[in-house]
């Protein structure tokens, strides 16, 4: 059950609140419509329930606000406009990916993609997608987590009447399951047709709440549309006529309404009364037609192209649900009871990453760049004679990174920069939610995938350069297990700045800044400090932490340090080692004032 409230939005610039102490329910088993014209507030209280706007009230769901739902994924899905996923993404690994960050297994994603009927586009790209298909993905994705309520913003909004027709059945057989589903719509036949209840807003403030048949009979009576150049005039003698009328009819009272434009609306006549009376008194009518409700349509049962008996069979909708008259019939394919999922774990936010960064083409392509300009690199070094940890780093000297080096941090910005222009974690395709959980993951695949690139680059300039020059140049220097932890270190530390840069900043932009600002800005900040001679040294600190140390350390630990040491004490190890302590403390710090409180 959802019970919204007392919510109130923040009114802006002296202007009256979208949304204005709304109360209302949306009992399990029941779809409800949140009615109101373009502007009402629907969407506004949708984001106000979703605790994604500013606001006062409350919205619970099952007794408990969102913020105190362990796993809302598995409590609500919602829709708020199209998919928000990357276009050359494919629907599965869409899927895929939001199901990791759910927790809920892989296979999830296929049996949602044949209960709303695109499994046959499971490895087509969502760029590809028609409008109808995306809004299909939607649901799907609203479905991942086996929620008990659906929360859907005007889900029909721009389909075909096939497609639309599969959506009400969908959503009925959803709330025949025992679920809770509130959509938002703007049509009042529309509302009758798919609703159980239909609250009605205007301007932000609760209008009516009302059962679909009270609803009905009393927003949905046969009217007679008339356009004239006299509409007041035609106006006015219909309705003195229907006062003047004696004795009174059983039948319901004439009303007219003014809707601008010439135009009338007229309930409780027909075309031919309303003609007559027209002609009468001589008054041009340019239309006189009466308006119903267009007939059922039959429902577009999957979008893929195969008949529905193939992957999916007609639910059990339960004993004692009956199909209320003229609403379509229930005969979409509907989300079977799924047993319940297991408790996500904490191997989620890695799981999310891995999916996300091999999902698509952009990080093996920069890959692929970054260790074909290191190569080409080295090969000119490996000809001009330079020294040895250039030359198999690729590292000219004018660059102020390796290619590989700029290859991570690339890699890094784009972990969190194609995450705010996809915001698929972000319903309503605004801000990425800032999670610790996500940081670590984003930190570890991040990381791996710099090692990979550093090691690969190495790797193949060694291979080709001694290919193309034979033993004639020598790859390796004396102290090469300390050269290659600092390439690794460099490269680790550039994926993390750009990482946490765009982090921060919610863009790629600024993550590839902040990986160009440690060589050209913070680098000669720390070269000019480390300049001046020091009165003391940390030499012998190895010993010193062996001997505080509660346990025994292992054979080559001491080494191991003392290179870290010399690692962090060169400028550009320093400069590193600020930056990303100040880009890591400054997105700690958003992630804890970000909270609900």
């Amino acid at each position: 059950m959802i019970q919204a409230i007392g919510l109130t939005s923040v009114p802006r610039r002296n202007r009256p609140p979208v949304v204005d102490d709304l109360t209302f329910e949306a009992r399990p088993g029941r779809v409800t419509v949140l009615l109101g014209e373009a502007g009402a507030g629907k969407t506004s209280a949708l984001r106000l329930m979703l605790r994604l706007d500013p606001g006062r009230g409350v919205a619970l769901f099952r007794g408990r606000s969102l913020d105190r739902v362990a796993h809302p994924v598995r409590e609500v899905g919602v829709l708020l406009g199209d998919v928000p996923g990357h276009p050359g993404r494919t629907a599965r690994g869409h899927l895929r990916m939001l199901g990791a960050a759910a927790g809920v297994p892989a296979a999830r994603a296929d049996e949602v993609l044949d209960v709303v009927g695109l499994s046959g586009l499971a490895d087509q790209r969502i760029g590809d997608f028609s409008r109808g298909m995306d809004r299909r993905l939607g649901i799907a994705a609203a479905l991942l987590g086996d929620p008990h309520t659906l929360v859907l913003d005007e889900p029909t909004a721009d389909l075909s009447p096939r497609e639309t027709a599969w959506l009400h059945g969908l959503l009925r057989g959803y709330a025949a399951q025992g679920g809770a589903v509130l959509v938002t719509s703007a049509s009042p036949g529309e509302a009758a047709r798919v609703g159980d209840q239909v609250v009605t807003i205007h301007r932000g403030r609760l209008v009516a709440d009302q059962e679909t048949a009270v609803f009905a009979r009393a927003r949905l009576r046969p009217r007679v549309a008339v356009r004239s150049p006299s509409a007041a005039r035609l106006a006015h003698i219909i309705s003195a006529e229907a006062e003047a009328a004696c004795p009174p009819s059983e039948a319901p009272p004439v009303e007219v309404v003014h809707e601008g434009g010439g135009t009338l609306a007229v309930y409780g006549s027909s075309c031919a009364a309303v003609g007559e009376t027209a002609y009468r008194h001589g008054i041009l009518v340019h239309r006189l037609a009466e308006e119903v409700e267009p007939g059922p349509v039959p429902p577009l049962q999957r979008a893929d192209g195969r008949r529905p008996t193939d992957t999916a069979t007609a639910p059990d909708v339960p004993a004692g649900v009956p199909a209320a008259p003229g609403r379509d019939a229930p005969e979409g394919p509907l989300s079977r009871v799924q047993p319940p999922l297991p408790a996500p774990g904490p191997a989620w936010p890695l799981r999310y990453e891995l999916y996300r960064f091999a999902g698509v083409r952009t990080g093996w392509a920069v890959s692929a760049g970054a260790l074909l300009l290191a190569l080409l690199a080295a090969i000119l070094l490996a000809r001009s004679g330079a020294p040895e940890p250039s030359l198999l780093a690729g590292w000219p000297a004018p660059l102020p990174l390796p290619p590989a080096a700029l290859g991570a941090g690339v890699l890094g910005a784009l972990a969190f920069g194609q995450e705010y222009r996809y915001p698929a974690l972000a319903p309503d395709a605004g801000g990425v939610p800032r999670r610790l959980a996500l940081l670590g993951g984003k930190l570890t695949v991040t990381a791996a995938a710099a090692l990979l690139l550093a090691l690969s680059s190495v790797v193949l300039n060694a291979v080709v350069v001694r290919l193309l020059f034979g033993r004639s140049v020598a790859l390796f220097p004396d102290a090469w297990p300390g050269a290659l932890a600092g390439w690794i270190a460099l490269a680790l530390g550039c994926a993390w700045a750009g990482l946490l840069g765009a982090g921060l900043f919610r863009s790629t932009l600024p993550g590839l800044v902040a990986v160009l600002v440690v060589p050209t800005l913070v680098v000669p900040v720390v070269n000019a400090v480390l300049a001046a001679p020091a009165a003391r040294s940390l030499a012998g600190l190895p010993g010193r932490l062996r001997s505080t140390a509660p346990l025994q350390w292992p054979a080559g630990m001491d080494e191991g340090v003392s290179t870290a040491l010399r690692l962090v004490s060169q400028p550009v190890g320093w400069a590193l080692v600020l930056s990303l302590t100040g880009l890591l403390g400054a997105y700690v710090l958003t992630v804890f004032r970000g909270r609900p409180r």
